[in-house]
């Protein structure tokens, strides 16, 4: 009797014992999955062309190609990496791989860095709820560009005369501008002889159309819309003319009453300036699809900035997906704003010399404070830095900062570089062999930024300015991809109470942060009217631009049942 209870408590510990190893080896097993696992999800470096993805977005359009496809997957979707041996072995191979991708696509000189970056050190954020989170572009709920003209459109009838275009300002409201003249020069049934970009604006860029945008593919593309010329023909001299300032913000009964009436006294017209010329709402739908094709398709950049500008782009992607940071704090901007926010005394005096020497800036005392509580300034490289750490973005993700030379230089951009340690720009990506066509020509190396930007994986615009609305635009026109626009107020009042001590630079702001920039992120909408109250010129420059958010008039909702 005792030997059978023995052998019974024998075989009860055994048991026992063989169910604690199995449930050791489990855990083992489950353990080393769950750390595994978050590196299979990893979004890849941009190595490989023609990969196969499953779930990708895709967009029609892209600004350097306009044929290509552009694919951003989940990482749910993407081929895993091999297992990780060695950090040394992996640092190697991914920097063979990376130096093999851009000699292959480029027979051009290697890009060189101010501070080399680590290939070891590139974006790791891990799961599927942070990539989404991060880098994951907003439902586009099936809209799409709509921007053929309707059957009675007519192709343009015989011209009444000759519309002669200054254009003013930098890059993008020169590009507005020139848009807004192609529609008019529909309107009033005239013939548009090329613009001529400013050479007179603070920047004293000496660029002709042609160095900037393709001459010849914008008069094809819109040869069914106007007739363009690239001159004044010979022997019109005596041909009587007339230099016209069209008023901001007009309507189609403004130049067909007033402007097209001339053409029974004149038969050159010079307009003296082409921003805001035109109305932003209420037009023909026609007329604002003309619009669009003019900035979409028409206006394309040069073949050599349109070259320099995807070589941009692939040494950006060849450190995985990366975010476009338009960093508007440069001196210009700082002196027409007003803004001196965390300037020294020296500096703050001399934005306000330049703003009081700049005969075409109207305002000349502004309260740098004020405008800040506003929202009405720029934000600062440490506000920037605030901001994308809130979001959840990591430390080693590329960001290209695409803006001219930052007031304050490097050391100002310190405070941003302590948080974020893999800045680019186009001065790091590139030689200076290669950026020697663009030197000295503000207008094209802007045009550059403005690629990379269109292009990146996520943009976010320190400010509201002519650039950050032309590319907003872009990105909801080519399938609204991620935009991310700060509020900047909301973000300079929890940064001044962190400064007093009434909030603490914890989880709980940023968790606020994150909040206050959940509606935020380019998903379609109609494009906002005038703010209530507001009368007369003030009216419409309350309301959001044309060219910052071009739904509803060229953004059509697709049936989704129609869609294989």
């Amino acid at each position: 009797m005792r030997r059978r209870k023995k052998t019974l408590v024998v075989v009860v510990i055994r048991r026992l014992l063989t169910c604690a190893i199995c449930i050791i080896a489990l855990l083992g097993f489950l353990t080393v999955h769950i750390y595994v696992a978050p590196l299979n999800r990893l979004p890849r470096l941009h190595l490989k062309k023609n990969t196969t993805r499953r779930g990708h977005i895709s967009y029609e359009k892209s600004i350097t190609e306009p044929s290509s496809t552009r694919n951003l997957s989940s990482p749910e979707s993407i081929e895993s990496p091999p297992f990780i041996y060695s950090p040394k072995e992996n640092e190697i191979q991914n920097h063979r791989l990376t130096s093999e991708h851009i000699n292959n696509t480029h027979e051009l000189s290697q890009p060189h860095f101010l501070t080399s970056p680590s290939f070891s050190k590139l974006n790791t954020t891990s799961g599927i709820q942070d990539f989404d989170k991060l880098w994951k572009h907003p439902p586009n709920r099936n809209f799409v560009p709509c921007v053929t003209p309707n059957p009675n459109y007519i192709s343009p009838l015989e011209s009444r005369g000759y519309l002669l275009v200054h254009t003013n300002g930098g890059l993008n409201q020169m590009r507005a501008g020139i848009c807004d003249m192609v529609a008019i020069a529909r309107i009033i049934n005239a013939t548009l002889v090329v613009p001529e970009l400013d050479k007179r604006s603070y920047w004293q860029d000496t660029s002709k159309f042609s160095d900037v945008f393709d001459e010849d593919h914008f008069i094809n593309t819109l040869s069914k819309d106007i007739r363009v010329i690239k001159k004044l023909p010979k022997g019109i001299d005596g041909l009587t003319k007339v230099v016209k300032h069209f008023k901001s913000y007009s309507g189609l009964r403004y130049y067909q009453n007033e402007i097209a009436t001339m053409w029974d006294e004149y038969k050159v017209i010079r307009a003296a300036k082409s921003d805001s010329r035109l109305v932003n709402n209420g037009l023909p739908p026609d007329i604002q699809k003309l619009r669009c094709r003019a900035c979409y398709e028409a206006l394309r950049f040069s073949t050599k900035i349109r070259s320099m500008g995807q070589i941009l782009v692939d040494r950006m992607r060849s450190y995985g997906l990366y975010i476009a940071l338009h960093l508007r704090y440069e001196k210009d901007m700082l002196a027409f704003s007003g803004c001196n926010h965390g300037l020294s005394a020296s500096e703050a005096a001399e934005l306000r010399k330049i703003r009081k020497n700049t005969a075409y800036w109207k305002v000349k005392d502004i309260d740098g404070k004020v405008q800040r509580l506003k929202g009405n300034c720029p934000l600062t490289p440490k506000e920037v830095g605030v901001l994308l750490t809130a979001l959840g973005y990591a430390p080693n993700t590329p960001i290209y900062i695409a803006a001219g030379e930052i007031y304050g230089g490097e050391s100002r951009l310190a405070s941003l570089g302590s948080r974020f340690n893999m800045l680019m720009s186009k001065e790091k990506l590139a030689t200076k062999e290669e950026l020697k066509p663009f030197m000295n020509h503000s207008t094209q190396m802007a045009a550059l930024d403005y690629i990379v930007s269109v292009e990146s994986d996520v943009f976010i615009p320190s400010y509201s300015g002519n650039m950050a609305r032309a590319v907003e635009g872009h990105r909801r026109y080519l399938g609204h991809r991620k935009t991310i626009s700060p509020d900047r107020k909301g973000i300079v009042r929890l940064i001044d109470r962190i400064g007093r001590g009434a909030e603490k630079d914890n989880k709980k702001v940023y968790e606020r942060i994150i909040d206050i920039h959940k509606t935020r992120q380019g998903s379609p909408r109609r494009r906002k009217g005038p703010a209530s109250g507001t009368k007369g010129l003030e009216r419409h420059r309350s309301e959001e631009s044309f060219y910052e958010n071009p739904l509803p008039e060229c953004l059509c909702q697709r049936d989704p049942r129609r869609v294989r």
